[in-house]
This record gives structure tokens, C-alpha cells and sequence, in this order.
């Protein structure tokens, strides 16, 4: 039996002491200071020891898929790491991809504050962020530099739009931004299905949705031509609040526009399931509560598209269990946010080793 007491105590003092202490305080402040202590970590070298032995050892579990190997099937779902700047201290931890922003073309500051509401007996957050971001600019800056070092973590970027421009030019927002981290990002993920932008969610249907994936995956072999390299697998990120004739035609746009695959799902406008007052805040909501309607559209693509469309499954995810049912139920990668919010720096290591069915001292105090 491997034991590694360092780690089992820092996730039982995090789970038991430190969440508690962190709950008093204004959600969007503790997520700030996260990333800043991410980033502090991420670039020293004690740092990044650090957060490997938070991580502690992590079984090689290499999925193939969208032409790409990712070192693992978890990953950080968009709206962590919203400007780039902690992907390394992410991977760290444990973590085989990352997706950052959601990035628009110009920096938007978002909804008013406060904006971000912990229900903790329901496991969940409720969320109206709406797209605050620095920019496509700023996270280029951030990207290029990113690209001078060798990395083994799969970087994920998700397009989005300026609050402000009409749906009629949506495309072009998400064209300007594709064309600025095109060279750095591995795969690209289109958000159109966020409650937090007004109307952004009609981008999911009818003819706004096909003519924006066929521009987008026209300007995306323009750029493959242009940098002498693969088209990026383009993926479309989706609402859990679609009725099943909307993600049909969501699910033949992609198919005719050859999309690589499918996110599943964003947050939802659904209070079910929840019993903490904060769930009476607007905007998006995450977690546990999301997770059986995420697992039963996953499965729908799968069985509707025959399993053409590659899935990335999100919404819920709060152990290993409840990667191994989105896996079960179709999807190929996993993502989480809010599992990690609740389950601590130690997250990715312990679910990893459990799928991976490392039976040790460690995971079973970290649980």
C-alpha cells in the first residue's frame, strides 16, 4: 500500500478547515486569490514541486481523440482560468487539458458584482460572470509566451462574443478571436449556449448557428493554410436547457459543418434539485445538480449521431464516480469547475488514481 501522509492531511485539512474558512469570504475574491497563488506557484521552481506533491503520483492514462493525445481524460472546464494565466499550475496538479476564457475580442469587465453564489448543500454554484475577460490581445500575450516551452497538457481556448455586438455579427467576433490564438491553442471550443450574455443562447439555433460553423471552419483551414499546419478541432459548447428537436439541429449543423465534437453542457437556468436560498440568484447554475441532465444528453448525442460526435462531458462532476458515469454514458474527456471548487488542490490526483484503480491510504482519507 502507497502512503503518502503529506497529502492525505492536506486534503483533510482543506475539506475540513480551510473550504469552511474560505466559504465565509465573496466567492469571486477566493477565485481570485486562487489564481494568483496558482500563478505565484506555477512560476518557481519550489512552487511547482509544490503542486506536484499536492497532485501526488498520477497514473498515465493517455486518451486519443480529435487527433490530438491528451494526458489524461480530466480537465478544467472554461470560466476558471478565464485570461490564461495559471494553465501550468493547473496541469500540476493533475490535470490533462485546460480550457481557458471565454475570450472575446476586446476586454469586457461583465456583469455587476457580486456574481458568483455558493449553494453548498446542493454542491453548486450559481454563476452571472458574463464573459469578464482582458481580451483577446491579453491572452494571445499570454499564449505565445506559453508556446516558447515544451508542455505535455492539451490548451483548449473558448471563443466568445462582445456583449454588445448584435447576433447578426456574432461571427465575426468569434472569427477575431480564432484568428488570434489559432497558432497557440489545440483545440477551440465555440460558446454560444452561456445564460450570462443577453441572446447569446439563440446562436444555437436555426440559420445563426450553420452560418457561423461554416465560417468559422472556413476561416479555420484559411489559417491552417496560412501557419502551414492542421486545422484545430473546432468544438461547440452546449446549453443543458435544449429540448430534444433543438439539439437535433444543433447536432446536424455540426455533423454538415464537420465539427470535431461536442461540449456537454454549459450551466442552466434549472433550480432543480436545489435547496439553498442562494439558488434563488440569477445566472447559470453548476454543479451536482446538473450532473443527470448532462449525463442524459451526453448519451442522446451518442445514440443520436451514432457516435460520430466525440463528447466532452461537463456538469456535476464531484469524484471519480461521477467521471466513470460520464464515460459510461459516452463521453470521451471529462471536464470539471465546480467539483474543483469543493473538492480542493488535490482534486485531479485523487480522482485519477481512483479510475485508475490505485487503491491507496491517501485516496481513501481524501474522500
Amino acid at each position: 500500500m502507497t502512503r503518502q501522509p503529506h497529502l492525505r492531511n492536506l486534503m483533510s485539512r482543506y475539506q475540513r478547515t480551510v473550504f469552511p474558512l474560505l466559504s465565509r469570504m465573496d466567492a469571486e475574491e477566493v477565485h481570485e486569490r486562487t489564481l494568483r497563488a496558482l500563478a505565484l506557484a506555477q512560476s518557481t521552481a519550489p512552487g511547482r514541486a509544490m503542486l506536484r506533491r499536492i497532485a501526488g503520483k498520477l497514473p498515465s492514462q493517455p486518451v486519443p481523440v480529435f487527433g490530438l493525445t491528451f494526458p489524461n481524460v480530466l480537465g478544467v472546464a472554461a470560466g476558471f482560468d478565464k485570461d490564461v494565466r495559471v494553465p501550468a499550475g493547473l496541469a500540476l496538479l493533475g490535470f490533462g487539458h485546460i480550457e481557458v476564457g471565454t475570450i472575446t475580442p476586446w476586454p469586457q469587465a461583465g456583469n455587476p458584482q457580486p456574481r458568483i453564489f455558493r449553494l453548498p448543500e446542493d454542491r453548486a454554484l450559481v454563476n452571472r460572470m458574463g464573459f469578464p475577460n482582458g481580451g483577446m490581445v491579453a491572452a494571445t500575450r499570454r499564449l505565445r509566451q506559453m508556446a516558447r516551452s515544451p508542455r505535455s497538457h492539451i490548451i483548449g481556448v473558448s471563443l466568445g462574443k462582445q456583449k454588445e455586438t448584435p447576433l447578426a455579427e456574432a461571427a465575426q467576433d468569434y472569427v477575431s478571436v480564432m484568428r488570434a490564438v489559432f497558432p497557440y491553442a489545440d483545440y477551440l471550443a465555440v460558446n454560444i449556449s452561456s445564460p450570462n450574455t443577453p441572446g447569446l443562447r439563440q446562436l444555437q439555433g436555426g440559420r445563426y448557428l450553420y452560418d457561423l460553423l461554416h465560417q468559422l471552419m472556413a476561416e479555420n483551414r484559411n489559417l491552417a493554410f496560412l501557419h502551414r499546419c492542421p486545422t484545430r478541432p473546432l468544438l461547440v459548447k452546449i446549453a443543458p436547457d435544449l429540448t430534444w428537436p433543438e439539439l437535433d439541429t444543433i447536432l446536424q449543423a455540426a455533423l454538415d459543418n464537420h465539427i470535431a465534437g461536442v461540449i456537454a453542457t454549459n450551466t442552466t437556468l434549472s433550480r432543480e434539485g436545489t435547496t439553498h436560498p442562494a439558488g434563488e440568484e440569477a445566472g447559470g447554475l453548476s454543479g451536482a445538480p446538473l450532473e443527470a441532465r448532462s449525463n442524459e444528453i451526453i448519451a442522446y448525442i451518442q445514440r443520436q449521431t451514432a457516435s460520430r460526435l466525440p463528447v466532452i462531458g461537463v456538469g456535476g462532476v464531484q469524484s471519480a464516480a461521477g467521471v466513470q458515469a460520464k464515460l459510461a454514458a459516452g463521453a470521451t474527456l471529462v471536464q470539471v469547475y465546480t467539483g474543483l471548487v469543493y473538492g480542493g488542490p488535490g482534486f485531479a490526483g485523487r480522482v485519477l488514481r481512483e479510475l485508475a484503480g490505485v487503491t491507496t491510504e491517501t485516496t481513501t482519507a481524501a474522500t
